[in-house]
């Protein structure tokens, strides 16, 4: 009798125990600190259960390069419709500032040295780069907010590690409405210096090396976001203010371009509407969405043709290729990507590969390539949704249902997911 009162008394005391440590851990405070380090052993679990390696290869190959035709002859079932939206909408009336006709600036040097006013530095909380990044672009021009006003939108769960530039403008265009915003891909460094020198900080996405790996076998790679402010001729650097690293960090030419490329050279500009011309200037055709996307083209193109090995080349070329709806000709890029072998976590920061592989047919390709970004990364939202149209294509209506409603809940604000959830019924 004693040894049951014992029992049942160090029972109740585990489970107070364990309920005492559950209510701590919606503290904010707390889960900054703690959350990342249990993230981290899970993640460590899950890839001593299921080891990751490399990403499956190509399943078929379309070889459209050699027949250009047939990307154009794939159709797709009226009842087996691609999803309406590939990003996040922009809500009725906030869209880019219309791009008037203006003259192209006659070319000037720039000054060999710039150093915009560094904004108030904050650290990055927990998977939370893009929010963060974008809250020191804010500040620059004087907004009052934190990265969590800006989480609570576009992340509102602490494990969605990844944020779109697209979520990034919808932000802005929402609710800091004082202000422009617009993104093109294609940079290259004079653009940067170019916009700098105009006062206007730039935010870019990169690749980069992590200190740490999480899973045995990691390759320590993943994106990033970086605001400039600043650079030196003479030195040869950028000055990057690092929501992960710190403040006013010096970052060299090459290095910059070399982490830049692996995201197609994407960047971001917010800046009051006054400036709107000056923006519209230093465009130039790039202010065109179609003749920015026809330049990178034509940049990844010549970086393929230069070194056939280039495996960020490949994806941008597959990426531009899907903007022109080139499907067949981007899955071949991307079956070249995974032959190469591509970074683990690319596939939860980049979809271009699942809408190339959907519209060509290539459906046990674009489960497969799903699975294992879900096997990376458990939590992208995405990779859930893409997996869904997949296994929808496959027939098996009610498991693509549960992936839909997955990807929802990770990210209640995702109108993909909700068109998909509409498109199945599921969903006024």
């Amino acid at each position: 009798m004693v040894d049951v009162k014992r029992s049942l008394g160090l029972a109740l005391s585990v489970g107070a125990l364990c309920a005492a440590v559950a209510l701590l851990y919606q503290v904010p405070a707390v889960q900054s600190r703690v959350g990342w380090r249990l993230d981290a052993a899970s993640a460590y679990v899950r890839g001593v259960v299921r080891p990751i390696g490399a990403a499956p290869t190509a399943v078929i190959t379309l070889a459209s390069s050699l027949t250009p035709t047939l990307a154009a002859s794939v159709t797709l079932s009226p009842t087996a419709s691609p999803p309406a939206a590939t990003v996040t909408p922009r809500p009725t009336g906030t869209t880019e500032p219309t791009a008037t006709p203006t003259p192209t600036p006659t070319p000037t040097a720039l000054p060999g040295r710039v150093a915009l006013t560094s904004p108030p530095w904050e650290k990055q909380s927990w998977n939370n780069c893009g929010a963060a990044t974008l809250s020191l672009m804010l500040k620059f021009y004087g907004w009052q907010g934190t990265q969590q006003d800006i989480a609570a939108v576009i992340k509102p769960s602490q494990e969605d590690r990844n944020v779109n530039v697209d979520e990034l403008l919808h932000y802005v265009w929402n609710y800091v409405t004082w202000l422009n915003a617009r993104y093109r891909v294609g940079g290259n460094l004079d653009t940067l210096r170019a916009y700098l020198a105009e006062g206007l900080p730039v935010i870019i996405e990169e690749g980069m090396p992590m200190e740490q790996g999480y899973w045995p076998g990691d390759d320590r790679w993943a994106g990033h976001y970086l605001l400039l402010t600043g650079y030196d001729d003479a030195a040869g650097t950028f000055t990057a203010q690092d929501s992960f690293y710190g403040p006013d960090r010096t970052v060299l030419y090459a290095d910059l371009d070399a982490n830049w490329r692996a995201f197609n050279r994407v960047y971001m500009l917010v800046y009051p509407p006054e400036r709107e011309p000056t923006v519209q200037a230093l465009l130039g055709p790039d202010v065109e969405f179609a003749v920015n996307r026809q330049r990178a083209l034509q940049t990844a193109q010549d970086e393929v043709d230069a070194d056939d090995q280039d495996v960020f080349a490949w994806f941008n070329l597959g990426s531009n290729l899907v903007f022109f709806e080139r499907y067949g000709e981007a899955a071949d890029a991307f079956d070249r990507v995974r032959q190469l072998g591509a970074p683990q976590r690319m596939w939860r920061y980049q979809f271009s590969p699942f809408l190339a592989y959907f519209h060509t047919d290539r459906i046990d390709d674009l489960v497969a390539l799903a699975e294992y970004a879900l096997q990376v990364t458990p939590e992208s939202e995405e990779a859930m949704l893409w997996r869904g149209w997949g296994l929808y294509r496959q027939r098996r209506v009610e498991e693509a249902a549960v992936e839909f409603q997955a990807a929802l809940d990770m990210n209640p604000g995702y109108e993909d997911a909700k068109y998909a959830l509409r498109f199945l019924g599921l969903m006024p």
